[in-house]
């Protein structure tokens, strides 16, 4: 589904990516591990299409996304892509239901549709009787499970997490955890999470670890 041909990238002088090659399949849940400065939140952004590579090619389902335009990759990433974040970004002004309903009212779909399906994946993670809360109004699981939500309304090929319980205590991560699996196993999504949370990373199906600029194992 996801093919990333020798991926390189740079910061001046600062080599981060040295030639990555790595494809992902429908339904597969991937981890991605390292010392910090490894170049794994490098990686994920070139696989968004956050950020470009300054060589190599990022293809989803042989699509190849190199040389969209940044309208192109908004629209792309908008349709195709879902992020969950250490850091749950939900806008603090907005319900929970508002916040998981905007990538969906970007994407044109029509309102009811969203707002029904935002409703229904909320419920999905428990969070039924948190629609009309604001996220100050929310415990911060609540919030990452909100940020789920949001990252699945447009039906995404693929999900990124980056840290994704990297600001929870353990119960809470361990919820989250199993909500990816859940995930998987109720809509056959596909996650590539990078984590330093030993137990996320070896629940996954495969698990890459990342040194200086290169995928080891």
């Amino acid at each position: 589904m996801l093919q990333a041909t020798n991926i390189h990238k740079s910061y001046g002088a600062l080599q981060v990516l040295k030639g990555i090659d790595l494809t992902i399949q429908q339904g597969e849940v991937v981890s991605i591990v390292g010392a910090s400065g490894a170049g794994k939140s490098t990686l994920l952004h070139i696989l968004g299409t956050l950020d470009s590579a300054d060589q190599g090619e990022v293809r989803f389902s042989g699509q190849l996304v190199n040389n969209f335009n940044s309208n192109q990759l908004a629209r792309f990433r908008n349709q195709h892509i879902g992020f969950i974040f250490q850091f749950h970004n939900l806008l603090p002004e907005f319900t929970a239901h508002e916040n998981v309903c905007l990538p969906g009212f970007l994407a044109n779909t029509p309102e009811d549709e969203v707002k029904h399906r935002a409703a229904n994946l909320l419920k999905m993670l428990n969070l039924g009787h948190r629609l009309d809360h604001k996220p100050s109004e929310m415990s911060g699981g609540e919030q990452q499970r909100t940020a789920v939500a949001r990252a699945l309304i447009n039906s995404p090929e693929i999900i990124f997490a980056d840290e994704p319980s990297g600001n929870l205590d353990s119960a809470n991560a361990q919820e989250l955890h199993e909500i990816f699996f859940r995930l998987r196993a109720e809509l056959n999504q596909t996650f590539v999470i990078i984590t330093h949370n030993e137990q996320l990373a070896n629940m996954a199906d495969r698990k890459l670890v990342m040194k200086d600029g290169f995928i080891l194992s």
